[in-house]
C-alpha cells in the first residue's frame, strides 16, 4: 500500500507559490503527480486582486491535483510580536475558515512553517503531522514550530539535533534536486579551451567570504569565473557601500563573467559548460552554517567536481565536493582551489563524472518522496491510522 498516494495533503509553506520554486513547492508538486490532493498554503497575503473573501483556492496551473491557498487574515500579524497568545487565538480562527474553505478532510499536513503561524494543534488530531524544517531554525519561536509533529525529516543532522528535546522519530534527508537538471545531457566539447568555473548564488550577501572568493579569482588569471546571481543593486539600498565596492571589485577583473539572475532550466543548461564550481561561504556568517546547501546537488548533478568551503553534510563524500577542513576559516580554499583546476584530468575523471551524476539522480525530488514513504511505512500502524 502507498501511504503518500490518493491523500489529502496540506502542505504550509513560509514561501509563496512564485515562479522561482524552492524544496516546498517540488515537494507539492512532486506530491500531486502521485495522486495526492495537495493543497499549498501560501503566508498571509492579499488573496487575489479580484476576490473579497480572505480565503481563496485557486488551481495551480502545474498540476492538476494541485491547489494554492491564498488568504488574508482579519487581524494585523504585528500581534504576534506584541501578544502571542491573542494572536494564535485568532490565527486559530482564520484556519478554521482556511479548512471550511478546503472542505475536505486533511489527511497529512505536511508543515515547513519555521514562524510558528499554524501550530500543529489547530488542525485534526487524527491527520498525520510531518515538520520539515530546511532552513536553519533562528529563534525560539521556529523550534516551538515542532510542537505536535509526529514525525521530523531535515536537510542536516545539526537542525534535527535542535529538536532533541521534542522526541520525535527523527531522519535526516537530503535537499532534492529537480529533473531540469537531471535531464540535461553534458557538453560533448566546447570551442573555449579556457577552464571555466562555476559560481552560483547571490553575489550581494554578506555571507560569501569576499576576501577569500576574490584572492582566487585574483590569482587564476588564466581561469575564466562564470556567475550566476543577482549582483546590482536594483532597489538602490542605503548603508551597502561595502557590497557595492566588493561587486566593483569583481567587474574589475577581466577573467570574471556576471551572468545576472536565470531562471532555473536556464541555469541547468549554462552550468554544463563549467569544468568545476566554487562555493566559497563564510561559515560563520552563513545562515546554513556551512552545512547543506541546494546548490551543491545542481552542481554535482553535471558530474563535475565541486571545490568548496567545508559543507557538514558532505564531509564523508569527498569523491562529491572537495572542500577545506577547517570550519571556522577559508583560509587553505586558494591553496586548495589551485591544486584541483591543476588536476582536473583526476578530479574529474570519467568514473567520477558519473559517480555524481548517479549520486544527483538519486536524490531526485521523486527519491526523497520514495525515501520519507519507506520511513512512514515503518512507522506503522500510527500512520496507516491516520490516513487510511
Amino acid at each position: 500500500m502507498r501511504l503518500l498516494a490518493n491523500k489529502q495533503i496540506l502542505i504550509i509553506s513560509p514561501q509563496n507559490w512564485g515562479t522561482l520554486f524552492v524544496s516546498k513547492q517540488h515537494y507539492a508538486i512532486e506530491l500531486a503527480k502521485r495522486g495526492n490532493t495537495v493543497y499549498f498554503l501560501c503566508p498571509s497575503s492579499k488573496p487575489l486582486q479580484d476576490d473579497k473573501e480572505s480565503v481563496v483556492i485557486k488551481p495551480s496551473g502545474t498540476h492538476e491535483r494541485l491547489f494554492i491557498i491564498y488568504h488574508k487574515p482579519f487581524f494585523s500579524l504585528k500581534l504576534k510580536f506584541h501578544a502571542m497568545p491573542v494572536f494564535h487565538w485568532l490565527m486559530r480562527i482564520h484556519t478554521r475558515a482556511i479548512l471550511k474553505k478546503i472542505n475536505k478532510e486533511i489527511d497529512i499536513i505536511w508543515s515547513f512553517d519555521l514562524g510558528n503561524y499554524f501550530p500543529f494543534r489547530f488542525f485534526d488530531k487524527n491527520a498525520y503531522r510531518i515538520f520539515h524544517p530546511v532552513d536553519e531554525p533562528l529563534n525560539q519561536e521556529a523550534i516551538q514550530s515542532a510542537r505536535g509533529a509526529d514525525i521530523l525529516f531535515s536537510v542536516t543532522n545539526e537542525i534535527l539535533e535542535k529538536y532533541h528535546h521534542y522526541q520525535l522519530p527523527s531522519y535526516f534527508i537530503n535537499h532534492g534536486v529537480t529533473d531540469e537538471f537531471l535531464a540535461i545531457k553534458p557538453l560533448a566539447s566546447r570551442k573555449d579551451q579556457h577552464i571555466h568555473v562555476g559560481f552560483s548564488g547571490n553575489l550581494r550577501r554578506e555571507d560569501i567570504d569576499r576576501k577569500v572568493l576574490l584572492e582566487i579569482i585574483e590569482e587564476n588569471p588564466g581561469v575564466i569565473f562564470d556567475c550566476w546571481g543577482m549582483y546590482e543593486n536594483v532597489k538602490q539600498r542605503i548603508n551597502e557601500e561595502e557590497t557595492d565596492q566588493f561587486i566593483n571589485r569583481l567587474k574589475s577583473f577581466s577573467n570574471i563573467r556576471l551572468h545576472g539572475m536565470v531562471t532555473p532550466g536556464k541555469l541547468a543548461v549554462s552550468i554544463q559548460e563549467a569544468d568545476a564550481f566554487l562555493i566559497c561561504y563564510d561559515v560563520e556568517k552563513d545562515q546554513s552554517k556551512g552545512t547543506n546547501y541546494h546548490k551543491v546537488l545542481e552542481f554535482i548533478s553535471t558530474g563535475k567536481v565541486i571545490i568548496s568551503n567545508n559543507i557538514s553534510a558532505y564531509q564523508d563524500k569527498p569523491e562529491m565536493v572537495m572542500m577545506v577542513k577547517e570550519r571556522k576559516h577559508n583560509t587553505g580554499l586558494p591553496a586548495l582551489f589551485k591544486t584541483v583546476i591543476g588536476q582536473l584530468e583526476i578530479y574529474n575523471s570519467e568514473k567520477l563524472q558519473a559517480d555524481r551524476r548517479i549520486f544527483a539522480a538519486d536524490n531526485a525530488y521523486s527519491k526523497q518522496v520514495d525515501r520519507i514513504e519507506l520511513i512512514l511505512s515503518k512507522q506503522m500502524p500510527a500512520v496507516q491510522k491516520a490516513v487510511q
